[in-house]
């Protein structure tokens, strides 16, 4: 694709609205999914080696507290990409092919959300249990977001259409009641007796999965960043002004965490456990959200320049559903299967093989790329010929 993302994968169209000058991507939306994917690819790249009780303090706060800014920042970025590279294009005659090509992308992140779910769960778990997790009996940790993904692919195009038709009152009020239906059925709602549906939508204590409704409100928040990300991101000014937008919302949710903390480091402790993730609770959402604003404000403000002197975060933000097969292919079965370092490492280790993960996932993506590139002028030209 050479807009940009809107799932954990490489490219869903070609479109260039929005674009930067002289490329088909937007190197700040790359950036700041290059961040999210960094911060999860740290976080497991630790936590499917060693417990976290193993962890040195300094490894749970900050360093693994810290990668809880991912989780959020996906999901904003999933919107405003969303925002960048489709809303626009609902008018169009070619909207029925570009929303296909939104729902297959949904499919193939399905597939994969399956596979790695195996690869996940391979030689820990029998195979009762991984049928069940295929089955959506339960589901899986460290690939989980994927299935979000997967889900929102198949139902948010068709919306897209309603939002972008939507007056701009109505779509900037929009988080707010589905943030308060989220919680209503969370609280006033049995689903049937079926906890696997209430966490698919609303998110259950018991299962560690993303809610469609749950995390509705940051795709909506990441549609209208997107909106103005649109307009704004050839004028400087306007860009800097939007990032320093973002920045002060950071400084405001991080400003309300402190005041409600009370003893930090236990509470930063805890987050970094994932307490108040799933469902969502508002000193986790606090933190979270405010560190995601941060480092979308940072990628905003840099744009195309700062994309460029971090070229490897952004690269590996090209192509999240790339980065994610990778990672977790080598962390479970490289790393943990046929190295057996699965609580036979020191957390330092463990970063310097997150590191080394890093940079391979990286160049991987750069040359996945460059021979997809290589191969479809190799046919442009073949048919030029002709």
């Amino acid at each position: 694709m050479s807009t940009t993302d809107t799932t954990p994968s490489q490219g869903v169209a070609h479109d260039r609205a929005g674009a930067a000058p002289g490329s088909g991507r937007i190197g700040a939306i790359d950036l700041a999914r290059g961040f999210a994917v960094c911060l999860m690819i740290l976080s497991h790249g630790t936590n499917a080696l060693l417990p976290f009780d193993d962890f040195p303090s300094w490894g749970q706060v900050p360093v693994h507290a810290i990668t809880k800014f991912s989780s959020s920042l996906f999901v904003l970025v999933f919107g405003i990409a969303l925002a960048v590279a489709f809303v626009p294009k609902t008018g169009a005659p070619d909207w029925p092919q570009r929303r296909n090509r939104l729902l297959w992308r949904g499919v193939l992140v399905l597939f994969w959300y399956k596979v790695l779910t195996v690869v996940e769960m391979y030689g820990r778990h029998d195979t009762s249990a991984i049928v069940d997790t295929l089955l959506y009996r339960d589901f899986p940790s460290f690939v989980e977001i994927l299935g979000f993904y997967a889900i929102a692919l198949l139902w948010i195009p068709w919306l897209l259409p309603l939002w972008a038709k939507t007056p701009a009152v109505l779509r900037w009020l929009s988080p707010v009641p589905v943030a308060f239906a989220s919680w209503w059925l969370l609280h006033h709602f049995d689903f049937w007796g079926v906890p696997q549906l209430q966490a698919l939508i609303v998110e259950h204590p018991d299962y560690y999965t993303w809610g469609q409704l749950a995390r509705g409100p940051l795709i909506l928040v990441g549609l209208l960043i997107g909106g103005v990300l649109l307009q704004a991101y050839h004028a400087p000014r306007t860009r800097w002004a939007l990032a320093g937008v973002l920045a002060l919302l950071s400084a405001a949710l991080f400003a309300w965490f402190l005041l409600r903390a009370g003893d930090l480091r236990p509470l930063l402790v805890d987050i970094a456990r994932n307490t108040g993730k799933h469902p969502p609770q508002l000193m986790f959402m606090l933190f979270s959200v405010g560190g995601a604003f941060a480092l979308l404000a940072v990628a905003i403000a840099g744009g195309e320049w700062l994309a460029k002197w971090l070229r490897p975060v952004a690269v590996i933000g090209s192509d999240a559903l790339m980065a994610f097969i990778v990672h977790i292919s080598v962390i479970f079965l490289v790393f943990r299967e046929a190295m057996g370092l699965y609580q036979a490492v020191t957390y330092e280790r463990a970063l310097w093989l997150t590191a080394l993960l890093l940079i391979a996932t990286a160049t991987w993506i750069w040359l996945w790329g460059a021979m997809k590139r290589g191969l479809r002028t190799a046919r442009e030209s073949r048919i030029q010929r002709e």
